[in-house]
């Protein structure tokens, strides 16, 4: 990890045992013996040491990879690029629109508010979009939650909830050697795309400008995926035209101002804009930034690497609810969310409840059938990759829809999504005029009746759903949580602003900068 030396040692364990806490409290007054406090500490730890050691965990996902540093010229030119509005269609979203470092990697929003918002630089509670035009229901037009850019450079196999980016299995090739790639939207399923890149996290980086509701804007449907990535790169090298509403040729302003950047990224002092500012080295640049935003110094890792006291007892009994099988008394968590990512990277039906536009799938158009779209197979309706947990205390909402915003509301789904559904309460969602709410139960039971929902009834109770929440806050690196260590990842305004002024500079609500 790359911290500023003034982080180091900042962060202290704080949380003590409740249980122990009263033994010994017991212990004074002579009621037990002394040594019962340690004794179940330490019954704890063995049971726990024990899972531990049987599912191989070290705690470290960055094993054998190379993870870029926030300082390398690349990353620094992609945190440049994913803070400018030049990169949007109408020049009114970024990337960092619904992916800022200081909102956990995401927007803090339900469902991301993309284009056209009433203000395009406040991010999180307080975003609107009103626009009737495009948007005649009301409501955020992206029928997704915005995935966290936390740690992506640990995922190998699959981005987005639905996998639409993902990495192919080696294929036999001439002369015995061995053909793979990377699929995107912009290829048939199992079919690699040329153009997808380096890595996954580039292949996925080329998309939100796509998009119309995230990026693109409403403006420039005559454009193609590839041409509006063109399009937006001869934008930020003042190169080629662009044709307006009216089908009037624009010629691009040359400022000069992203060249000096790309030349020094790149290593090439006398390149070309036309030659440097591409589409690839765009998203080549926002990946190595994306990629470098790993995050994995927590608490969870410290105990496994032998501190006992790294993580409180309530913890500790989450953890061993997390790793313990349903059939021996547990929750059964770390089927799915297995090995050191807290991932299988597949695709499970959870029946989460589905609110907002959908994806448009169903006889209304308001559902949204997840990793089918792409499969094309009725058996993965409904289903969304396994989200990783890695800092998953500052990534909600939750689901891919986000339709929870309590850590306990996500558990209790899991532990009986039945009565989670019956039982939904919308009012915590942001913003308030999220779309379908009313279609919410209908769309998501049908989600619950399928033959490949998943989850079985466990009926928790609050006790047991409060350690689990123990043990997933353990899972937080302090950095995420420290505005001070997060500012390495944000550009400072006053400093970098492009020429045309189109760094996003976020606020909250209160006007305050994040």
């Amino acid at each position: 990890m790359h911290r500023n030396e003034i982080f180091v040692g900042k962060q202290i364990q704080k949380s003590e045992n409740t249980m122990k806490n009263i033994l010994i409290g017991l212990c004074v007054i002579g009621l037990v013996g002394c040594d019962d406090a340690s004794t179940i500490e330490n019954k704890l730890d063995t049971s726990l040491r024990s899972l531990i050691n049987s599912q191989g965990l070290t705690a470290d996902p960055l094993l054998n990879r190379q993870v870029p540093d926030i300082s390398s010229l690349q990353a620094q030119l992609g945190m440049d690029l994913f803070f400018s509005k030049s990169l949007g269609g109408d020049q009114d979203s970024a990337c960092v629109t619904c992916h800022h470092p200081a909102l956990g990697g995401g927007d803090n929003l339900s469902l991301p508010i993309g284009v056209e918002s009433d203000d395009p630089d406040l991010l999180g509670a307080g975003r609107t979009n009103t626009n009737a035009a495009n948007n005649p229901e009301g409501g955020p037009p992206v029928p997704r939650n915005a995935p966290t850019t936390f740690n992506v450079v640990a995922w190998d196999k699959f981005q987005f909830h639905d996998g639409r980016v993902e990495s192919l299995d080696p294929q036999p090739g001439l002369n015995g050697s061995s053909v793979a790639g990377i699929r995107t939207p912009d290829s048939a399923f199992g079919v690699a795309d040329p153009l997808a890149g380096d890595n996954l996290v580039q292949a996925q980086a080329r998309f939100p400008v796509t998009s119309r509701e995230e990026m693109k804007g409403f403006n420039h449907e005559a454009y193609t995926n590839q041409t509006i990535r063109e399009l937006l790169a001869g934008r930020l090298g003042g190169y080629g035209d662009y044709v307006d509403d009216d089908g009037n040729t624009v010629v691009l302003a040359d400022t000069g101002h992203w060249l000096t950047k790309f030349r020094a990224a790149f290593s090439s002092p006398t390149g070309t804009a036309e030659n440097l500012i591409t589409e690839q080295n765009v998203s080549k640049s926002i990946a190595e930034y994306e990629r470098s935003q790993a995050f994995f110094d927590t608490p969870w890792k410290s105990y496994v690497e032998g501190n006992d006291t790294a993580i409180s007892d309530d913890a500790k009994e989450g953890a061993l609810l997390f790793y313990t099988s349903s059939e021996q008394g547990g929750a059964n968590c770390s089927s799915c969310h297995s090995g050191d990512f807290f991932t299988d990277e597949s695709f499970h039906n959870l029946a989460m409840p589905q609110i907002g536009p959908g994806k448009g799938d169903g006889i209304d158009g308001s559902k949204d059938f997840g990793r089918a779209r792409e499969t094309g197979l009725d058996q993965d309706k409904f289903a969304f990759r396994t989200p990783a947990l890695i800092n998953v205390e500052v990534t909600g909402p939750w689901s891919h829809a986000g339709a929870y915003t309590s850590l306990e509301a996500v558990i209790k789904h899991h532990s009986n999504a039945a009565n989670a559904i019956d039982n939904f309460d919308n009012s915590p969602l942001l913003p308030a005029d999220i779309r379908n709410l009313d279609q919410m139960t209908e769309n998501t039971q049908e989600a619950l009746s399928m033959p490949n929902f998943e989850l079985e009834t466990l009926n928790l109770n609050d006790m047991q759903v409060g350690f689990l929440v123990e043990f997933l806050k353990s899972l937080t690196d302090p950095c995420v949580k420290d505005r001070e260590c997060l500012g390495q990842w944000i550009p400072d305004g006053d400093v970098r602003t492009d020429p045309n002024g189109d760094q996003l500079n976020a606020v909250n609500q209160y006007g305050e900068l994040l």
